[in-house]
C-alpha cells in the first residue's frame, strides 16, 4: 500500500502492520500505537493477518483546532519542547485510549448516542494523547507558532501543486523561514527533502491514474509533471519496485481476481 496519510491516530485491534517513511520502518500491533502529525507519503504492508484472524485497525483523524483548544488546558504553562520533530510517532499503547476507542466503535449502532457521546470520547482520546509521553509532539499539530504547523502549510502547498516545478524560496516564505531553516525543518518533520516529498506525491498520483483511468505511463508521467518519460520510468521502478507497465498490469490483474 502506498498513500499519503493525514494527521491521525492508528490503533491495531488484531494483526500487525509496517509503515515505511523514507528509510525508516515502523512496525506496530496491539501493543503499540502510531500517530501521524502531518501529511506524509508512506508505504505500508500488513504483516500479520489471516482469514480466521483478519487485520483490524481503528483510525481517528486528528483535528488541529480541537487539539489547540485542549492543549491550553493540558499545558496551561505552555507546551514543553518535543524531543523529536519527526511527524510519525510510535509509542506503547495506552489502555485508556483503547477503552475509549472501543466505546466509540460500540456507538456505531446507536446513532443518537453517537452524536451526543462521540465528541466526548474523542476529546478523552485527545486529552490522553496530550498527557502521554508524545503529548508535546501531538500538541504541535494545533500550534500555529510551531515549526510543524509552518511546515504543514508548505506541505499543503506542495500537495495542491505537486505537478508544477518546486520553488523552494517561495515555500520557505510560505513557512516564514529562511531557505536553509526550511530545508532542515522539512526533513526533520517529514523524513525527506521537499523534492523527495514532491516526487512521492507525483508517483502515487501517476499510479492512481494508470490503474483507475487506464492511462498509459507516458501520459500519466506528463499529467503529474514529468518532462522525461525515461526519468519517470526509472523513478517509478525505484519507488514501487516494478516498471510502470508491469505494476499497472499486476494491479489490474489483482483487482480483477
Amino acid at each position: 500500500m502506498h498513500a499519503t496519510l493525514r494527521p491521525m491516530l492508528c490503533l491495531v485491534a488484531q494483526g500487525a502492520k509496517t509503515i515505511v517513511l523514507g528509510q525508516q520502518a515502523f512496525t506496530y500491533d496491539a501493543s503499540r500505537m502510531l500517530i501521524f502529525s502531518v501529511d506524509l507519503p508512506v508505504s505500508g504492508q500488513v504483516r500479520r493477518a489471516s482469514f480466521r484472524e483478519p487485520y483490524l485497525c481503528f483510525r481517528l483523524d486528528l483535528d488541529p483546532f480541537r487539539i489547540a483548544e485542549l492543549s491550553l488546558k493540558v499545558f496551561p504553562s505552555g507546551v514543553p519542547k518535543p524531543d523529536n520533530l519527526l511527524g510519525l510517532h510510535m509509542t506503547d499503547v495506552d489502555e485508556h485510549i483503547v477503552d475509549a476507542a472501543t466505546r466509540i466503535v460500540a456507538l456505531s449502532s446507536q446513532p443518537v448516542d453517537a452524536q451526543l457521546l462521540g465528541p466526548l470520547l474523542v476529546d478523552e482520546i485527545l486529552i490522553r494523547l496530550l498527557r502521554s509521553p508524545v503529548g508535546p509532539r501531538v500538541a504541535q499539530i494545533g500550534g500555529n507558532d510551531s515549526g510543524l504547523r509552518q511546515i504543514a502549510v508548505a506541505v499543503a502547498e506542495i500537495r495542491a501543486n505537486f505537478s508544477r516545478p518546486l520553488r523552494i524560496e517561495a515555500l520557505a516564505r510560505t513557512a516564514s523561514m529562511s531557505v536553509s531553516s526550511f530545508h532542515q525543518h522539512f526533513k526533520d518533520i517529514t523524513g525527506m527533502s521537499p523534492l523527495q516529498y514532491q516526487k512521492a506525491l507525483r508517483l502515487e498520483q501517476a499510479k492512481r491514474l494508470m490503474l483507475g483511468h487506464a492511462m498509459d505511463a507516458k501520459r500519466a508521467a506528463s499529467e503529474v509533471g514529468y518532462q522525461s518519460a525515461s526519468q519517470f520510468t526509472r523513478e517509478y521502478a525505484r519507488h514501487f519496485g516494478l516498471s510502470p507497465a508491469k505494476d499497472a498490469a499486476r494491479l489490474r490483474l489483482a483487482s480483477a481476481s
